[in-house]
């Protein structure tokens, strides 16, 4: 008997129970029906002459066929390469030149890459034919996923996955987030991305569960299909800003999400006084910590006082992961000292994508990822994020972390978004500047109210020195804030300045 992946194993199990329902093409499969269409799809990379170590690259919104075509790349050895449908032309072509792919799927989105493509909506029919492959773990090893990061500073790298550090992942994410065959997730998060990817996709497939699929994020169509009886989603993952729009909704009302287990929020520090609102509506909002190179490391409890303790903490490790918080020297660094966040795990990447010196470089000598985070560890192991290394500045001698000053920032009533920069200070160094995105109109925003906000919560010298008013923060496809751009403004030059 040959051995079974675990789409299979779940095929067999469940064969008749309905695994896959894509909502904007009204596509359903079973269990059954999806194994088939996934080995179906084996065999036809292999007539297009895709096989093992060659790259697929889609180009497309979320559906079911680019679920199916990245399982089918799992099983063949393909490396499947999941492109972010935002970005210009000229930042696509320089993907494509990298990854070299044989095969390039899409949709609509695909137009822009300026290659012949294969339109993923004809692949069911395109495939219904063709003889099943033989289902084999032989693959398991070997890379299949190139996903390409965020790109907020440089050049994006192709982070390097085989399916064994896939399921890693997967299991690391059911383990935090109580997955079971009665789970139902709604994936609208972009799949060009780990969690719309994997965290969204793998756990509810893996345990027998349903997993709805979105062609993407719209804030009322959202609110209403959580609170739909009929769709029954019990996991929804989204980013902060995601979560903070469904609240802003006219209609919202939370005691309609009846059937939610839990919002499962990452891929940016969530405000404390946001999970509390949700909190306070009986919605546990459920934080997590992961990145492209590692896949999902710490979740929150599903616990709501234990959320309401430790609001704005990311969570803890599953016991399928070490993590150590270091100082300098990466010498451990005591409770409630800030250290850099460092991994070892069977779940983090293999390579580099024609970068292995960077692979390399970016573990320490004993063997643990450097994830350039900065995290504060409380006696009870959970983890807060305090912020990246490249964004921590130096203002008089004293250490300024931004998400430190934008959580404080966030109590006030007036803010909706907001993110801070170090910039040139003749007496200090460096200095705070605040970028805001008012709740209010510009005119009426009280700048002399949000400083004596924040000078509650923070030390005089974490003030900032300036507060500029935007319309929007400049964020990546992911939702990921760009901060890098906003360094590049001319802050003297800048329109609407407020000297705090």
């Amino acid at each position: 008997m040959s051995s079974m992946d675990f789409l299979s194993f779940q095929a067999r199990l469940r064969p008749g129970d309905e695994a896959v329902y894509d909502i904007t093409s009204q596509r359903r499969w079973t269990y059954e029906a999806w194994d088939g269409f996934v080995s179906r799809l084996v065999t036809w990379l292999s007539q297009q002459g895709v096989h093992k170590g060659d790259r697929l690259v889609c180009l497309a919104r979320n559906s079911a066929e680019t679920v199916a075509l990245h399982l089918a790349c799992g099983r063949a050895g393909v490396l499947f390469v999941p492109l972010n449908w935002r970005l210009s032309q000229e930042e696509l072509m320089q993907l494509l030149d990298d990854c070299e792919p044989s095969l390039v799927c899409g949709d609509k989105e695909a137009d822009r890459a300026g290659l012949p493509y294969v339109v993923l909506s004809t692949l069911p029919d395109l495939v219904s034919e063709l003889t099943p492959s033989a289902t084999s773990n032989e693959n398991a090893a070997s890379p299949s996923l190139i996903l390409y990061t965020s790109g907020t500073t440089g050049l994006p790298k192709g982070i390097v996955h085989t399916e064994q550090t896939i399921m890693e992942t997967t299991q690391n994410m059911a383990l935090l987030g109580h997955v079971d065959e009665h789970s139902t997730f709604l994936c609208e998060t972009p799949m060009f991305h780990v969690i719309g990817l994997i965290s969204c996709v793998r756990p509810a497939l893996y345990f027998g569960g349903r997993l709805i699929i979105s062609d993407g994020f719209e804030p009322a169509r959202t609110f209403d299909r959580l609170c739909d009886p009929d769709l029954a989603v019990s996991h929804y993952f989204c980013v902060p800003q995601m979560a903070n729009a469904l609240r802003q909704l006219a209609h919202f009302d939370a005691s309609r999400m009846t059937g939610l287990k839990a919002l499962l929020t990452g891929g940016a520090p969530h405000p404390e006084v946001q999970i509390k609102a949700w909190l306070n509506d009986g919605i546990p909002i459920v934080d997590g910590y992961g990145m492209s190179e590692a896949g999902t490391v710490l979740g929150m409890s599903f616990d709501m006082r234990i959320i309401d303790q430790k609001a704005g903490y990311v969570g803890l490790p599953t016991h399928r992961i070490d993590v150590r918080l270091t100082g300098p020297g990466n010498q451990p660094v005591a409770f409630g000292e800030a250290g850099e966040i460092q991994i070892k795990g069977a779940n983090l990447f293999v390579d580099v994508w024609k970068n292995h010196r960077a692979y390399e470089r970016s573990f320490t000598p004993d063997g643990w990822f450097q994830t350039g985070d900065i995290g504060v560890s409380d006696e009870d192991g959970y983890i807060r994020i305090v912020d990246r290394i490249k964004d921590m500045f130096i203002s008089g001698g004293e250490n300024v972390y931004p998400a430190e000053v934008e959580a404080v920032a966030l109590r006030f009533p007036q803010i909706l978004e907001c993110a801070l920069i170090g910039v040139p200070d003749e007496k200090w160094g460096e200095s705070g500047c605040l970028f805001v995105v008012p709740s209010v109109s510009h005119e009426s925003f009280d700048k002399e109210g949000l400083l004596r906000e924040m000078e509650k919560g923070l030390a005089r010298y974490k003030l900032p020195k300036v507060i500029h008013l935007i319309e929007a923060l400049p964020r990546n496809g992911t939702g990921k804030l760009r901060r890098n751009i906003l360094r590049e403004c001319d802050i003297n030059s800048l329109v609407g300045n407020v000297q705090a």
